[in-house]
């Protein structure tokens, strides 16, 4: 089931789209009861080949939708009605009427916001459902965090023959989307968690200095910074300045979900630096969807706030990767 919306009611002189009375209400109240679809059938008899992938898909593995006695999950009541990019015969225009009205009004935006099923008897390969789909609700005007709109739930009747199997609800919130409240200061990025073990590290940055760790006994380079060695446990170690060249070995595009003081899209890359490890840092210099495996990069201490640097500090300067390539 998807979570419903928090909902609240708004005095009448908050209409989505316009001011004053909420004039849209009872006219859109009246659709109520009216028919959507009449006497429409599916597009396929209930088979066994999209109960096989259903079950595929969810991860269903109970025995009863298998072998020549088989039934149809009963979640898959609403997939059984489906129109496909053709859709029904038997839909009304009374849909497209009231949507037109809620557009007209400022009611632009739709979300789905909740889904109820009820099932009265199985479904069997073989079986041809009928359907018919009635406005069972319009609710009161409604403000939500999305913006002020209308819930309208439909019910969706489901046959077999004369007999009534299941029953579907389906409620959307078509509303007017709230308006954007006014910039507020851009958010602090992230600071990184500078511990006793990468501190030097974090110290190296600030002198805009990019230093790896090297194992006093074996002589091993190591990033991310450790305690130790992984490859013969020593304890002791020191440092070596990198070069800061690098490639990209491997990279991803950040689109979704955003975070504050980010703007995506924007590339994310391991770089292989010269000496032979690897890190994570974002790669500049080209637009996001021009990084590519191999690209010669640099390394560039780039400062993203002001401030006294350091971990106490309000300054922020991290280590990013600008491409090289076709540089004069």
């Amino acid at each position: 089931m998807l979570p419903k919306a928090a909902t609240v009611s708004v005095p009448d002189d908050s209409v989505a789209g316009t001011g004053g009375a909420d004039e849209l209400g009872p006219r859109i109240k009246a659709y109520e009861g009216q028919a959507a679809a009449l006497a429409c059938s599916g597009k396929d008899p209930v088979n066994v080949a999209m109960i096989r992938h259903w079950c595929e898909a969810m991860g269903d593995t109970n025995p009863a939708y298998e072998g020549p006695e088989a039934v149809a999950p009963p979640t898959m009541l609403q997939a059984w009605t489906m129109g496909g990019l053709s859709g029904h015969e038997g839909r009304t225009e009374t849909f497209d009427d009231l949507f037109a009205q809620l557009d007209e009004a400022g009611c632009t935006s739709i979300v789905a916001t909740d889904c109820e099923q009820e099932y009265l008897r199985p479904l069997r390969p073989g079986d041809e459902v009928t359907f018919d789909t009635v406005i069972e609700t319009v609710s009161e005007r409604k403000t939500t965090k999305l913006g002020t709109g209308y819930f309208i739930t439909t019910r969706t009747d489901i046959r077999v023959g004369a007999d009534l199997v299941g029953t579907h609800r389906f409620r959307v919130l078509k509303y007017a989307p709230a308006r954007r409240k006014e910039r507020t200061p851009r958010p602090r990025r992230p600071r990184p968690v500078v511990n006793r073990d990468n501190a030097g590290f974090w110290e190296g940055v600030s002198r805009r200095q990019l230093l790896i760790q090297r194992c006093a006994d074996c002589g091993t380079l190591r990033h991310p910074w450790l305690p130790g060695c992984n490859a013969c446990g020593c304890l002791e170690w020191d440092t070596v300045e990198a070069s800061g060249e690098g490639t990209v070995h491997s990279y991803v595009v950040m689109h979704h979900p955003p975070f504050p003081a980010f703007d995506p899209p924007y590339a994310v890359g391991l770089i292989e630096l010269a000496e032979g490890v690897r890190m994570v840092s974002n790669v500049v210099g080209v637009p996001y969807d021009k990084v590519r495996i191999g690209l010669p990069v640099r390394v560039e201490f780039r400062r993203y706030e002001d401030g006294a640097e350091g971990a106490d500090g309000d300054g922020l300067v991290l280590p990013v990767f600008r491409v090289t390539e076709g540089e004069g």
